[in-house]
């Protein structure tokens, strides 16, 4: 009885992230297509690729890179509209930008005993804006969850960890049952 419910757990750990990550795919494929009403499954979606590439190379490029640039600005200009598009901007290009702010990994003591301690990323170096001179911003992120908290530390208590940003992101978004981290090359 306890090898089938082995089989069984072994079994659910491997359908359903597979289903659901199946599910979301055909989900945003169905819900693209539907949008542009296209007979062919999946041409929607890849046009939408496409265009995203289109975009791209035309934000890139010298000569049309002024009008996107002028779209932004009128988005960042509009009551309402700027709190949306300049967040949702920002946390894209703290990911996949230029200026990609989660690349910092920390461990953080949480309080002046030394315990307990709470993994995130330096997400800003210099809070004297705010009048915090040697204190930096520390984004926590939650587990299973897209939230976090922003806190800050006094630098003293941020300690850099060597970790590739990914692994440590991984570590934290599962709870920390994600494969332990991996610690970047020539290092013990």
């Amino acid at each position: 009885m306890r090898r089938i419910m082995r089989y069984f757990l072994e079994g659910l750990l491997f359908v359903i992230p597979l289903a659901v990550t199946i599910y979301i795919v055909y989900t945003i494929f169905v819900t693209v297509d539907s949008w542009l009403n296209l007979p062919v499954p999946g041409l929607g979606f890849l046009l939408t690729l496409a265009g995203i590439f289109l975009v791209g190379f035309l934000a890139s490029n010298v000569l049309t890179r002024g009008v996107i640039t002028l779209i932004s600005a009128i988005f960042e200009k509009l009551p309402f509209v700027k709190l949306i598009y300049t967040a949702i901007k920002d946390l894209i290009s703290a990911f996949v930008g230029e200026k990609k702010s989660f690349d910092k990994p920390v461990l953080v003591t949480l309080s002046k005993e030394g315990y307990p301690k709470a993994i995130g990323f330096i997400t800003s170096e210099d809070m004297t804006s705010f009048g915090l001179v040697d204190h930096v911003a520390v984004y926590l992120p939650q587990s299973y969850n897209f939230a976090g908290n922003l806190l800050i530390f006094p630098v003293e208590m941020v300690q850099p960890i060597d970790m590739e940003s990914s692994d440590a992101m991984a570590f934290l978004v599962s709870g920390g049952v994600s494969a332990h981290s991996k610690r970047k090359e020539g290092t013990p």
